[in-house]
């Protein structure tokens, strides 16, 4: 499946807008580990977008706002970090359901490398 990420980057004026092909299944059928990689995907996005001349690295998933909220094309994923906010889906999936499922991966989560 696909889903786009929206990337602003604190002090600039443009967002940014990436389609990510994810390797899995549709929102509907995942599972916390998907979840996880959905949020690491969306990230890692954002750090390109932000640092575009850096190799790609690690993300680690603490020092940010999150939450799932609902668009006529399904929910979306926002995320607020110090320096921007990440916008991906839409995502087929009930806004209680992914909700739960991100709380649970990210209490899961052994942090590495933050680039954030």
């Amino acid at each position: 499946m696909s889903f786009t990420v929206e990337v602003l980057v604190k002090g600039k004026e443009d967002v940014v807008e990436k389609k990510i092909d994810f390797e899995g299944p549709e929102a509907i059928a995942w599972t916390d580990e998907d979840a996880r990689h959905v949020l690491e995907l969306a990230l890692r996005t954002f750090d390109e977008v932000q640092n575009p001349e850096t190799q790609e690295r690690s993300v680690s998933l603490r020092g940010f706002s999150w939450i799932v909220t609902p668009v006529s094309e399904g929910v979306v994923i926002a995320i607020e970090i110090p320096s921007g906010a990440v916008v991906a889906g839409p995502f087929n999936a009930d806004v209680d359901m992914l909700t739960a499922m991100i709380t649970r991966a990210l209490a899961n989560t052994q942090s590495t490398e933050q680039v954030h």
